[in-house]
Formats: C-alpha cells, sequence, structure tokens
C-alpha cells in the first residue's frame, strides 16, 4: 500500500508491515491500522514514527521506554491480553509516545523540551501484529525530559 506520510514522505507499505489496534487510539478510536516506520535519513536514532494507515495525516513520534531511562513494570488484565492475541508476554513490545515540546505552551521553562506520555504506552504483540495504548491510572502526570546542555 503506498501512501504519502507527512513524516517521511512517499512510501510503499507491504501488508506484513501493519500493527492493527482493535481499540484504535484514546481519541482515534476510529483508526485501527497502523505502521512503524524508521526515516531514513537518521536510521540509527531511538525515534520512529507510528504512521495511521487510515489516516495518512496522522503520525506519532514513538521511541522505547529503555531509550529513555525508563523500565516499565505492569501487568495486562486478561482483556487487554486477548484484544491483542497476547499469550506470550516475550512477544510484546513497548513503545512511548514522544513530542517536542512547544515553545509557546507557557512562559515557563516547563513549555519547552521532550515530551513523553509515560502514563500511556503502547503495548504491541509483534507476533501477532496486534496493539494497544493502555492508560495508567495510577499516576496522573506527564514527565517533561530536557537534554544537559554542557558546558
Amino acid at each position: 500500500m503506498k501512501i504519502e506520510s507527512p513524516a517521511v514522505g512517499s512510501i510503499d507499505i507491504s501488508e506484513d508491515r501493519i500493527i492493527e489496534f482493535p481499540a484504535g487510539l484514546p481519541g482515534f478510536e476510529d483508526l485501527h491500522k497502523f505502521a512503524i516506520l524508521h526515516e531514513e535519513s537518521s536510521p540509527n536514532n531511538n525515534v520512529f514514527v507510528l504512521q495511521s494507515m487510515d489516516d495518512q495525516t496522522l503520525a506519532f513520534s514513538i521511541t522505547t521506554p529503555d531509550a529513555l531511562g525508563v523500565h516499565y513494570d505492569f501487568t495486562l488484565n486478561p482483556e487487554e491480553a486477548k484484544s491483542i492475541e497476547l499469550q506470550n508476554p516475550a512477544d510484546a513490545s513497548v513503545a512511548i509516545i514522544i513530542r517536542k515540546g512547544d515553545n509557546g505552551e507557557d512562559n515557563t521553562p516547563f513549555g519547552a523540551g521532550l515530551r513523553a506520555n509515560f502514563m500511556a504506552p503502547l503495548i504491541i504483540n509483534t507476533k501477532a501484529r496486534k496493539g494497544l495504548q493502555k492508560v495508567i491510572t495510577r499516576l496522573g502526570c506527564d514527565i517533561t525530559l530536557r537534554a544537559i546542555e554542557e558546558e
């Protein structure tokens, strides 16, 4: 399937690279098919593109938690595991949606930098190519990460 992605341009994506999110993503419940792409201009970085196949104008930047120094310890409930056909935890991969903070969001130092949605990780069954976004309600905060400038 050939698409025009705002993130990576014109690209042909084979069916075996498409991941189905049966429930969609929160706020995008009508979108079910996504592909994980890597920008060819920067193949060595840890940032990937989660490209919607249903709405080619929609793409998210994602990365792995370990790329951000984060370790997750959570459990999927039986309904979540069933929805992505997950039987073996080794088949699960976790990703985090990230975005660059806008300098104009507010007038404080917290208005810039990298923002990561740690409270709603993506869990993907790599074997079945099905995923979900798990909303973790135990904590209710966003975490802002900043690069440390060297002197």
